[in-house]
């Protein structure tokens, strides 16, 4: 007996090394082996007959050896093959027989009959009663999906391990409810406590996928408020950008003021230098006119800075700008704003009045600034250029005025220096 099973073990070994797809990660000789463990399982803790032990285990080694042919009614191919080796090892014709019903008898949707039926069916499905039940379940499922059989998700292969243990599988020998049944309900239990899991990581994941598709409803709200802010904050950087112009040209006019009132005017009781009277005065309306308009530019508009609650509830006031509430109570202010927060449309209107009031204020400033330095320009072109034709035509507009002017200078400062040295030593 146990020379046929060593033979019988070395073929089928040989057999799935040499014709067994590597994607059978279930179907293998790891899993027959398995099944032969759990046959002398039974067999060694039940009253079978050493010719029973040895149908079962011809049987346990041969039931998958079809697979090396078709995954499809590979029961019947598993037999074709035992039934080829077994007569070649002049096995006798009932045992082969006997193997053949065996191998038969592990079809999962059939109902074995004898004994030796039972057993191997029960052999064949022991996993389900073992602690490796999850590693080998695994093995099947990834052996499915590489085969393109059928592809379970994680859900759906729960759902389908519980049907199957709770409704579709049952052991048949006293050993196997005895000693595997109890081992069936733990790994049962556990694939429906994995289901439940399972469940709450769908429902986060639903909710996850609802916040999500809300966050998407809200993204044009987003999207409004990123317009309202960035079109406020270029507003008022332009406005800042006015500021500064305005500013430049007042300290530059400022300071070309104050050159010709410190040089220019006080060379006017002269009468040699009578001709630089009309280009100092126009320079010098330009030079104001430049200054007038910038500080118009930058002037600010002082409003009533009060509103009524009408105004409020009819939505006429723009509570975004100070100058709309300044000489507003607290009280008074804090309500309207709760009256505003109320409504987003208000809210939203309210920016697009502050919006479009910058715009004006803008629109006003840059307008006279373009204003401002068209005059700045000008003056100082006509301004050079009446200098230069004041010099050019003017009888008493000499070199010998100007160097006579430069020598009374050198005079005045070398007595100053001459001291100042005397001083030190």
């Amino acid at each position: 007996m146990a020379d046929i099973i060593t033979k019988t073990e070395d073929f089928v070994f040989n057999l799935f090394k040499e014709d067994l797809p590597n994607t059978f990660l279930y179907h293998n000789f790891t899993h027959t082996k398995r099944v032969l463990r759990s046959a002398n399982e039974i067999i060694d803790n039940s009253e079978v007959t050493a010719a029973d032990s040895k149908i079962l285990q011809l049987a346990a080694l041969l039931h998958d050896t079809g697979y090396t042919k078709t995954r499809e009614d590979h029961e019947e191919e598993s037999v074709k093959i035992a039934t080829k080796f077994l007569e070649e090892q002049q096995v006798e014709k009932s045992i082969i027989e006997a193997v053949n019903k065996c191998i038969m008898a592990t079809k999962f949707k059939d109902t074995p009959k004898t004994e030796l039926e039972k057993i191997i069916r029960d052999a064949d499905a022991s996993h389900f009663g073992k602690d490796y039940f999850d590693e080998a379940s695994e093995f099947l499922r990834k052996e499915l999906e590489l085969q393109d059989v059928i592809t379970y998700t994680t859900s759906e292969w729960l759902a389908e391990n519980i049907e199957v243990l709770s409704q579709k599988h049952q052991f048949y020998t006293d050993y196997a409810l005895r000693n595997w049944q109890q081992q069936k309900e733990i790994n049962l239990a556990e694939l429906i406590k994995s289901k439940r899991k399972e469940k709450k990581r769908h429902k986060k994941e639903q909710m996850k996928a609802r916040y999500k598709a809300k966050a998407k409803d809200a993204s044009p709200e987003r999207a409004i408020q990123s317009f309202y802010r960035t079109s406020l904050r270029n507003h008022i950087k332009l406005s800042d950008i006015a500021d500064t112009k305005a500013n430049i040209l007042l300290s530059v006019n400022a300071i070309i003021i104050s050159l010709m009132l410190s040089t220019l005017f006080s060379k006017f009781d002269n009468p040699a230098n009578q001709f630089l009277i009309v280009p100092t005065i126009i320079l010098m309306l330009s030079s104001i006119t430049s200054m007038i308009l910038s500080i118009v530019a930058t002037r600010p508009n002082v409003t009533s800075g009060e509103f009524t609650k009408e105004d409020v509830k009819n939505q006429k006031v723009n509570l975004t700008f100070f100058g709309n509430f300044h000489k507003m109570k607290l009280e008074d202010f804090e309500w309207a704003i709760t009256e505003l927060l109320k409504d987003k449309n208000y809210v939203y209107s309210s920016l697009t009045k502050d919006l479009y009031f910058l715009g004006k204020v803008l629109d006003r400033k840059y307008r006279i600034l373009r204003v401002t330095y068209t005059v700045f320009m000008v003056g100082m072109i006509i301004s050079v250029i009446a200098f230069a034709v004041s010099f050019k035509f003017s009888p008493n507009a000499n070199i010998d005025n100007v160097l006579k002017s430069g020598d009374q200078a050198i005079n005045i400062i070398e007595p100053q220096q001459k001291t100042s040295h005397n001083y030190f030593v």
